[in-house]
């Protein structure tokens, strides 16, 4: 057998690959990956700058807010109120040096525990009881002569002007009395002149050495005002009128003061604390420090370091600092629903944008993994990607935001920014790796794991709620209280979700039995779970999150207005109230001129009688309030008032000479006598009960209510309804009613009679510090809340439009006529927004049904309301029509761009 030729060959003759000579170079991941999606990459900085921004200024905002309206609140009160004031018995050893001393003391040792005004303390001396001056030619109604204390400022020359005179001690004394500066107002009140001797009922003469004139508005007179006029006072029982005022010493007369008195001198220091620093977050640390001042250690360590046994010191701030406190906490309880909810659709419409970024880059991701790429170093690369985009943006609006919001407190903020970062970060590479997930046969039962998770939290958020209230008493504010409408939202998405395909599918079945396929095709695709089969669970959630949280906030401001309304209504007894001061009635024909009024719609007059005295069966005296009124209109007034309603047939004339009468719950019901003050009695019969009245103030009252009487007098309390005329009533008012006239006939001007409209009175209520900044932080949160409701629509479009485009080409290649096309596009798009709609709408009415009886708007409202949210369909119809014309409008818009799109440019993209 001839062998075979070898085949070897040999190394040298071996075919060699062709080679390369060009350089190997390394593609950069990150830089290609967002040089490749600009106008992505630019949308996605653009969200998280925009989300980092709000999530750090919300707190700053109600921080900075809590502050304001803190600083407001106090400042309202005045500087009296705002102050310490520490009093002790005056020294007759160098009293001025001791004055100044303790002053130094008192400032040094509250200094470091209360932020003091830098103007510093305002201190003196004072007479304890002001001394009867016996002169004939001055004023002295009803024969009492006027009374003149003394007083010693320190710095009072600073704050007042000589108008005539010298300062005293300035100049040697004559006949060796000591000299005081009268007020220039006071001296012609009281008929002093320059250089009147002036001379004391039970012994002492001074000298009047100067007059001075000083500006009122000054903080450096508070509690001083007789110093600067002379001041009505009164004496014995019924009261006679007499005047009072007080006259300045100088330094070297301070002594003077304890002999002019009959019940001794007091020296005094008023600190005023600097409100503007006082911290809404530190108002119990400034609580402990003002108990400590007041009746605490600090105050019993000033005793020996002033030397002073008997110092006290008091303020009334301390009470201020702990209603503010409460109130603040109560408030801070309710407006947090707000950002929690707007929290709520933030996080979905991350995820949502997230959600977005997965779908376009599937098929890259899905190839690398099918060439080789772990699931983990993908992840490592897309977090590049985001940290890139992410990380600049989020640091951007973060830093924007605390410069731009400057407060003392940055936790909360720097919280609420860093978890946006986080959450804006960590979305995109998440979801692409749940994506790249192969189906689990587990990953049912874990969702249904999460949903029976979630029906538990919401079922306990709403019990706890109905059964402790949002605000518990001495509690702190209980997350899982304040997420009740978002876990309501959640629980109401997650079950639309499940109903979905079963609710646009019955549309679906039934346009199959109807001529055309185009109806029925969108209506197919919109039953389906989503576009290109992908979860339609997240656009949902955003959507109805939106319109739920946005609608229940929309709901409790319109309540908040509401119940003010009501409670301007209560307070003043009708939309209008006119009052004569004392016991005078109203001027003739003031009624019949006062209901021809602009806006006068309904009135009536009124005579109350206050202090009555009323005999029970038992021979019990009481004291009770008297309203006579005709029946019908004041029955009226009263339901419009919200006040001591009832029905007017009640009191009809009864026999015998008895007359009806309606009494307050706390009587019982029988025969009473009732005796005016100006002996008249009235024989009454109980023949109901009223619940208070629009003319009498105070809901405790005791009343009596009885149909006007001939000779009873005239009405004293005119009420109406409708949108008065304010300043026309006023103007009728001042033509009409006397001015109060004070002692000798000296008229002050003064309008003698009070007048109230519910509208002024609601604008005061609004307009309180308090509530005006609970109420903002709570419309800023509704607002962001309606804004990312916006970008969750548009989100939803721009995820379903590259598909939606394509499938258009392709149709329109088999004869699909643009008409068609549009209609297509409305049936596949606008029922799963019609449904998130309605079910936003549903489930803020559950929310308001659920929750509405454990919120108490009376942090909001700024007076005491009936706890409770009404539910109004107005507020809720606005949120959910108003998104769904927003989707409408969206989605023609979207239909237009797409129908001008050429169908090559569509069919080149291919399945993309």
């Amino acid at each position: 057998m001839t062998p075979r030729p070898s085949t070897a060959v040999d190394p040298e003759d071996a075919p060699h690959p062709p080679q390369d000579d060009r350089p190997t170079t390394h593609t950069p991941w990150i830089r290609t990956r967002l040089r490749a999606m600009p106008l992505a990459t630019l949308l996605t900085a653009l969200l998280a700058l925009t989300t980092a921004f709000l999530a750090t200024a919300l707190p700053l905002d109600a921080d900075r807010s809590a502050d304001r309206a803190l600083r407001g609140y106090l400042a309202g009160f005045g500087t009296e109120h705002t102050s310490l004031h520490a009093t002790a018995a005056a020294v007759s050893k160098e009293p001025v040096a001791a004055l100044d001393q303790t002053a130094e003391t008192l400032r040094r040792r509250i200094g470091t525990e209360l932020p003091l005004d830098p103007a510093g303390p305002v201190y003196g001396s004072r007479t304890d009881k002001a001394r009867a001056v016996l002169a004939p030619k001055l004023t002295a109604p009803e024969g009492l002569p006027p009374t003149l204390g003394l007083l010693y400022l320190h710095d009072a020359r600073s704050h007042l002007k000589l108008t005539a005179g010298h300062w005293p001690g300035d100049q040697p004394a004559q006949d060796g009395l000591d000299t005081v500066l009268v007020s220039e107002s006071a001296a012609g009140t009281l008929g002093i002149r320059l250089d009147d001797v002036l001379e004391g009922e039970a012994g002492g003469r001074i000298r009047v050495a100067g007059l001075y004139t000083a500006d009122p508005e000054d903080p450096y007179w508070t509690g001083h005002g007789c110093a600067l006029r002379a001041c009505e006072d009164s004496l014995g029982n019924p009261p006679t009128p007499f005047w009072t005022t007080t006259a300045l010493v100088g330094e070297n007369s301070v002594g003077q003061i304890r002999s002019w008195s009959t019940a001794g001198s007091t020296d005094f220091w008023r600190l005023p604390v600097d409100t503007g620093k006082l911290r809404s977050d530190r108002l119990p640390a400034h609580i402990t420090a003002l108990a400590a001042i007041t009746a605490g250690p600090i105050q019993g360590s000033l005793m020996v370091e002033t030397d002073r046994p008997g110092l006290r010191v008091r303020s009334a701030l301390s009470a201020l600092i702990e209603e503010a406190n409460t109130r603040q906490r109560a408030a801070r309880a309710l407006t947090s629903v707000g950002p929690v909810g707007a929290a709520g659709v933030v996080v979905v419409v991350l995820c949502l944008a997230a959600a977005l970024t997965t779908d376009r880059r599937l098929g890259e991701l899905r190839l690398l993994r099918a060439r080789g790429a772990g699931r983990t170093g993908l992840a490592l690369r897309l977090l590049g990607e985001s940290a890139v985009t992410v990380l600049p943006a989020a640091t951007l609006g973060t830093t924007a935001a605390l410069l731009l919001l400057p407060t003392y407190r940055h936790t909360t903020a720097l919280t609420a920014g860093a978890s946006v970062t986080l959450l804006a970060l960590l979305a995109f590479p998440l979801r692409a790796l749940l994506a790249l997930r192969p189906p689990g046969k587990h990953h049912h039962r874990r969702r249904l794991i999460a949903e029976l998770l979630l029906l538990a939290a919401t079922v306990a958020a709403v019990t706890q709620a109905r059964r402790r209230g949002l605000t518990p008493l001495g509690e702190e504010i209980d997350p899982l209280l304040i997420g009740g409408p978002l876990l309501i939202a959640l629980t109401g998405a997650v079950l639309l979700a499940r109903l979905q395909p079963l609710l646009i599918g019955l549309p679906a079945r039934w346009s199959a039995r109807r001529t055309g396929a185009i109806t029925f095709l969108g209506l197919t695709r919109a039953a389906r779970s989503g576009p290109g089969g992908r979860p339609s669970a997240l656009p949902l959630l955003a959507l109805l999150i939106a319109v739920g949280c946005a609608a229940f906030g929309a709901t409790t401001l319109t309540s908040v207005v509401t119940d003010r309304a009501a409670a301007a209504r209560f307070q003043v007894g009708g939309d209008a109230a006119v009052r004569p001061r004392g016991p005078v009635p109203l001027p003739d024909g003031f009624a019949e001129a006062a209901s021809r009024l602009p806006g006068v719609r309904l009135t009536t007059a009124v005579h109350t009688e206050d202090d009555v005295t009323l005999v029970t069966d038992g021979s019990e005296n009481l004291q009770v309030n008297l309203v006579a009124a005709d029946p019908e209109p004041y029955a009226r007034m009263a339901e419009v008032a919200g006040r001591g309603t009832f029905d007017p047939a009640l009191l009809q004339p009864l026999p015998d000479g008895l007359v009806p009468a309606l009494v307050s719950p706390s009587l019982p019901q029988g025969e009473y006598q009732i005796y005016l003050p100006d002996g008249q009695s009235l024989r009454l019969d109980a023949v109901g009960r009223v619940d208070g009245s629009p003319a009498v103030a105070g809901t405790s009252t005791t009343v009596v209510l009885i149909p006007t009487v001939p000779g009873l007098g005239g009405p004293n309390s005119w009420h109406a309804t409708g949108p008065v005329d304010e300043a026309a009533l006023r103007e009728l008012a001042d033509r009409t009613v006397p001015q109060l006239d004070g002692p000798a006939g000296v008229r002050h001007g003064d309008p003698g009679y009070r007048l109230a409209t519910s509208a002024t009175v609601q604008r005061e209520l609004a307009e309180d510090p308090l509530q005006a900044a609970s109420e903002r932080t709570f419309r800023t949160a509704v607002t962001a809340t309606a804004l990312y409701a916006v970008l969750a629509v548009l989100l939803t479009l721009v995820r379903a439009t590259p598909e939606r485009a394509a499938l258009l080409a392709r149709l329109r290649t088999m004869g699909l006529k643009p008409r068609q096309g549009l209609t297509l596009v409305l049936a596949e798009s606008l029922p799963p927004v019609l449904l998130a709609a309605t079910g936003g709408a549903t489930t803020a009415t559950a929310a308001i049904l659920l929750l509405g009886p454990a919120i108490d708007l009376t942090p909001l409202v700024g007076a005491t309301v009936t706890p409770g949210l009404t539910l109004r369909p107005g507020p809720v119809l606005t949120q959910a029509l108003g998104l769904a014309a927003l989707a409408t409008t969206a989605v023609l818009a979207e239909a237009a761009l797409t129908a001008r799109r050429q169908i090559t440019t569509e069919l080149r993209a291919g399945d993309q």
